[in-house]
């Protein structure tokens, strides 16, 4: 029962989270953009360059796992399956990490960042990670975000 609660909880969180990034995201001058996608370079190096890479290349060998029979970190740019995926999900993987997702067990080396960055932080970082999308990949990712 913790978990169903839990879950509820996150998925709620999640919800909140997105409708925030869609109702403060869609008027943003370009200026403000240019800001925020520099904030989120930023953030990016700080927090996650360290696994997926400065240039967001991932690990090598990221489709297979590793000894400890965990995958490594994926990369984020257009050969890696990050735009495959919703602003929610990524929102979500990013703010409470990869296991606490999946579940049932499931480990993962993606750690949740809700503890250390802000929702803004965090969709400040996806953001960026966006902008460096080829415009393929970037119109896929903004249809599975029903965007």
């Amino acid at each position: 029962m913790k978990k169903a609660g839990f879950l509820f909880l996150a998925v709620a969180l999640v919800a909140a989270g997105i409708w925030g990034w869609r109702s403060t995201g869609g008027g943003a001058s370009p200026a403000q953009q240019v800001e925020r996608i520099a904030l989120g370079r930023t953030l990016y190096a700080d927090n996650c360059a360290s696994c997926h890479g400065v240039d967001l290349e991932g690990q090598p060998d990221w489709k297979s796992p590793g000894s400890n029979g965990r995958l490594p970190a994926p990369p984020h740019d257009a050969s890696g399956h990050t735009w495959h995926h919703s602003d929610e999900q990524l929102f979500a993987i990013t703010k409470f990490g990869t296991a606490a997702l999946v579940g049932n067990g499931y480990e993962s080396d993606m750690i949740g960042f809700g503890e250390s960055l802000g929702d803004d932080d965090i969709r400040a970082v996806l953001d960026y990670i966006k902008s460096t999308w080829p415009e393929r990949e970037a119109l896929h990712q903004r249809k599975v975000s029903g965007l």
